[in-house]
C-alpha cells in the first residue's frame, strides 16, 4: 500500500515540478529584459544566474561573463568560465577571458587568449592587445611584428582610450602603436635612447593629449640626461 501511494506521488510531482520550473523559467526571463531595460547590472546578474541554473546553456553562461567582466568583476567572470585554453570557446569566451586576465594581471594567460582571437580574425586592436602583452612579458622582438601589422592597418577613426589620468582620453589607434613601437625599441636597445624618443615624438604629433607617449618620453629624457655623462667621462 505505501508503495502505491509513494508511486502515485512521484507521479503527481513530477508535472508540478515541471510546471513550476517553467513558470520559473518565464519569470527569470521577464525579470531579465526588466532589469535590461532599467540598466540594472546587479539585476541582470541574479537573472542571468537563475536561467542558467534552471536551463543552462553556453550562451547564458558566456553573457553572464561578459556582463561580469564589463562590471570590472573580472574575478567573478573568469570563475563563471574558467581560465583554461580552450579553442572550443566562443569568441565571447575568448574575448572575456583575455581581459579579464589582463585585468587581474597575468600577461602570459590573456596573451594566450588574444592570439586565438586573432587567428580567427585578424584584427589591429587584439593586434594592439597582443603587443602590449609581448612587451610586458619580455618580448619586445615578438611585439615589433604586431606593430608594424597595426601601424599599417590602423585606419582613420579609430581610436585607443588610455585611463591612467583621472579623466580617461582617446588618441587614434596608430599613435598607440607608435608609442608601443618606442617601448619596444628601448627594450631592444637601451643604449639608442633617442629612437625611442623619436617614436615618442612621432605619437605625440599625431595625438599632443596622448599624456601617456609624454610620460613615456620625460622618463627617456631623464634618463638620457644621467647617462650622457657618465660617458664623457669614460
Amino acid at each position: 500500500m505505501k508503495k502505491i501511494l509513494f508511486i502515485l506521488l512521484a507521479a503527481i510531482s513530477l508535472p508540478v515540478q515541471a510546471q513550476s520550473q517553467g513558470e520559473l523559467l518565464k519569470h527569470y526571463e521577464a525579470y531579465y529584459a526588466q532589469m535590461r531595460a532599467q540598466g540594472d547590472v546587479r539585476g541582470v546578474i541574479n537573472a542571468l544566474t537563475h536561467l542558467n541554473v534552471i536551463q543552462p546553456s553556453v550562451e547564458r553562461r558566456d553573457t553572464l561573463a561578459y556582463v561580469y567582466s564589463n562590471n570590472n568583476q573580472h574575478v567573478q567572470a573568469l570563475n563563471t568560465l574558467g581560465i583554461e585554453l580552450n579553442p572550443e570557446d566562443s569568441d565571447l569566451a575568448l574575448q572575456v577571458k583575455a581581459v579579464s586576465l589582463k585585468s587581474i594581471n597575468q600577461p602570459k594567460r590573456s596573451l594566450e587568449q588574444f592570439q586565438v582571437m586573432y587567428d580567427r580574425a585578424q584584427n589591429p586592436y587584439i593586434a594592439y592587445e597582443i603587443a602590449d602583452l609581448k612587451i610586458q612579458i619580455g618580448d619586445s622582438p615578438g611585439a615589433l611584428a604586431d606593430i608594424e601589422y597595426g601601424i599599417a592597418n590602423s585606419l582613420d577613426g579609430m581610436k585607443y582610450a588610455f585611463y591612467e589620468r583621472q579623466q580617461p582620453y582617446e588618441v587614434p589607434l596608430k599613435a598607440a602603436f607608435v608609442h608601443l613601437k618606442g617601448l619596444a625599441q628601448y627594450n631592444i636597445d637601451k643604449n639608442n635612447i633617442d629612437q625611442a624618443i623619436a617614436s615618442f615624438d612621432e605619437a605625440l604629433k599625431m595625438a599632443p593629449n596622448f599624456n601617456l607617449a609624454s610620460l613615456s618620453k620625460q622618463a627617456l629624457e631623464s634618463r638620457k640626461g644621467t647617462q650622457e655623462p657618465e660617458e664623457k667621462q669614460n
